[in-house]
């Protein structure tokens, strides 16, 4: 309820000079408060390449992710971390070695690597390159943990958790990979 009232506070005061609004919207009109006028937004935008080692990896980082939100001049805003390949994943986890264990053990039990994959049987796909690697598993493991992760930027730095990391976890590998980092705010 408090951020609300503040939220309305903040527009009426920002509409008070009455620079870049309709006149229905100064009196209020269509529907509530005052629209805010159009803030300048930054948007910086990054390809971090990489290679992993391992078939399954979850490798951090954390560390890049910060570095480009800094380097993109964003006060307040949202920075996205998205795997550019359907078979790597970004989650937002602890990077603890045995919990890293107990989930590359949950993806093993939930999409087997040597169960039987449709994707896999290259003689009945029509686009299948004949040296593709049979990685049906590191698909469906993909679709369980998702492909990008939005976080929070506030006060020019990510906003994460005491043990949050960011991490890309490699289902197929070892191989190069590339990460998209996007941040889109208001500047420092």
């Amino acid at each position: 309820m408090a951020t609300r009232l503040f939220r309305r506070e903040e527009q009426r005061a920002t509409a008070a000079s009455g620079a870049g609004f309709t006149p229905a919207q100064r009196a209020g009109g269509l529907g509530g408060a005052p629209l805010a006028p159009p803030s300048p937004m930054t948007v910086f935008s990054d390809l971090v390449e990489l290679r992993t080692q391992e078939r399954v990896q979850f490798v951090d980082v954390t560390e890049l992710v910060a570095e480009r939100v800094r380097r993109s001049g964003v006060g307040h805003g949202l920075v996205c971390v998205q795997s550019r390949h359907t078979t790597t994943a970004v989650i937002v986890n602890e990077n603890e070695p045995l919990l890293i264990e107990d989930a590359k053990r949950m993806l093993e039990r939930l999409a087997p690597r040597n169960a039987l994959y449709g994707h896999n049987e290259l003689h009945r796909r029509r686009d299948a390159a004949p040296d593709e690697s049979r990685n049906g598993d590191a698909h469906c493991r993909a679709l369980l943990l998702g492909s990008s992760e939005t976080l929070a930027v506030v006060g020019g730095a990510l906003q994460l958790g005491r043990w949050q990391r960011v991490l890309l976890v490699e289902l197929d590998g070892p191989r190069p990979r590339t990460v998209s980092v996007v941040v889109i705010g208001l500047p420092r």
